[in-house]
C-alpha cells in the first residue's frame, strides 16, 4: 500500500511557502513551464517519503522518450506542450503560471481533479536544500459527500518536483496522509526557451 501511495503521489505530480498580506509584490516572472520539470533521458530525482507513518526512499529516473512523452522507471509519462506540463491523465502545471490560475482534469467518470496555483515565487526548504522561486499547485479531488483528497505539489525551476503533500479532508477535519521530499537530483542543464 505504501508503494502504491508513493507511486500515486509522484505520478499525480496534481508546503505552504506563501506569505499573504504584508509581503511586497514581487517583480518575479516565472520561466516557461518546461523549466519546472526538466525532462531528459537520464534525469533522476530521489525522494524520502512518509506515507501513513511508513518511511521509504525512492529514486525516479527517466529511461526513454516515447513519441512526445518522457517515460520514467515507475511508468510515469510526462511531456510539455503549448498549455503546460502534463502526464498521461492530467495537467500538473497549466499556463499562465500565475497565482490563482485554475484548471480541471477529468480522470474518470468518478474522479475529477480541480487544480489551482497557490504560489509562484516563494522560498521553500526540503531535505535536498533551500530553494527560491518555488511554485506550488493545490489539487482537490472529491471522493464523496464528506471526503476530499487534497494534494500540494511544489516545483522549483531547473530542479523539478521537490515536495508532495497529501491530506484527507473529512467534513473539515484534515488528516495528513503523505509527505514526500526531494533528497537529491541529477538533471541535465536546460535553458529557458529550449525545446525538449
Amino acid at each position: 500500500m505504501q508503494k502504491v501511495l508513493l507511486g500515486c503521489a509522484l505520478a499525480a505530480v496534481s508546503a505552504g511557502c506563501a506569505m499573504l498580506g504584508g509581503k511586497p509584490k514581487s517583480d518575479y516572472r516565472p520561466p516557461e513551464t518546461a523549466v519546472y520539470y526538466p525532462l531528459a533521458v537520464g534525469n533522476s530525482w530521489t525522494y524520502s517519503a512518509n506515507v501513513l507513518g511508513n518511511h521509504s526512499d525512492k529514486t525516479i529516473t527517466i529511461l526513454k522518450k516515447d513519441f512526445d512523452y518522457f517515460v520514467d522507471d515507475s511508468n510515469g509519462r510526462f511531456k510539455v506542450d503549448a498549455y503546460g506540463l502534463r502526464d498521461d491523465k492530467r495537467y500538473l502545471l497549466r499556463e499562465p503560471l500565475e497565482v490563482g490560475k485554475t484548471w480541471t482534469s477529468v480522470i474518470s467518470v468518478q474522479s475529477v481533479e480541480h487544480a489551482r496555483i497557490v504560489e509562484v515565487d516563494a522560498p521553500c526548504t526540503v531535505l535536498a536544500g533551500a530553494f527560491e522561486h518555488c511554485l506550488t499547485v493545490e489539487t482537490t479531488n472529491r471522493l464523496d459527500e464528506q471526503r476530499t483528497m487534497v494534494l500540494r505539489h511544489t516545483f522549483v525551476p531547473y530542479v523539478g518536483l521537490v515536495k508532495i503533500q497529501t491530506a484527507l479532508d473529512e467534513a473539515g477535519k484534515v488528516t495528513p496522509q503523505s509527505d514526500v521530499e526531494l533528497t537529491g537530483y541529477k538533471v541535465k542543464p536546460i535553458q529557458a526557451g529550449s525545446t525538449q
